[in-house]
């Protein structure tokens, strides 16, 4: 990666914003090796998510007012994983998934105690979809009830969850809506509806 830095006039000029595409498309490249690919295309893609991971920190370690490199990013990964398992690395005990959850969450909360809100560090670039799983999440944790679906009949497992919610695209599009942009509104009316309850505690 220095080398690539150093003598690539392509890569000299890249910064942190230039790289976001590459990201998101190379995430989404393991993603599709881990749900139909090979063990090499598993392989090959985890090289290339690590990639940008090593593009970053070269990028990060020219700033001139906060740098950091690839040492100081995996110093800090250590230090957190250590403090989320402490049933690992101190006294804590954790014999069930749950009970490791308990203490990942504390030790999380601990770490992010200046955030005012259950929806503060959720990235809004998240697919649609994907973000409404987790604001629907942290809203009903602050005791937000989603509004029930008067058009969609209850699916009873994840494959009959797929069809209805392909079946709600089919109807976007037949109508000429945008599924994406009709989700997203929708979403912002949830956080809107998170903070009013959180202002009110």
């Amino acid at each position: 990666m220095h080398a690539v830095r150093e003598r690539c006039v392509w890569s000299q000029r890249i910064t942190h914003r230039d790289l976001v595409p590459y990201l998101i498309e190379e995430s989404h490249e393991v993603i599709d090796a881990v749900e139909s690919g090979t063990r090499a295309d598993l392989r090959e893609e985890l090289g290339d998510l690590l990639w940008q991971v090593l593009f970053h920190a070269a990028i990060a370690a020219q700033d001139p007012d906060d740098p950091f490199d690839i040492d100081d990013v995996a110093r800090t990964l250590t230090e957190k994983m250590v403090r989320r398992h402490p049933h690992v690395f101190a006294d804590a005990v954790a014999r069930t998934p749950e009970e490791v959850l308990v203490h990942w969450n504390a030790a999380k909360a601990a770490e992010k105690r200046t955030r005012s809100s259950v929806l503060d560090g959720v990235p809004r670039g998240m697919p649609a979809l994907a973000l409404a799983q987790k604001l629907v999440g942290r809203a009903a944790g602050v005791g937000v009830a989603m509004p029930a679906s008067t058009t969609v009949a209850g699916p009873a497992t994840e494959a009959e969850l797929g069809d209805a919610l392909l079946a709600l695209v089919d109807r976007a599009r037949t109508n000429g809506w945008d599924a994406e942009r009709a989700l997203r509104e929708r979403l912002r009316t949830v956080e809107a509806d998170v903070r009013a309850v959180e202002s009110s505690i």
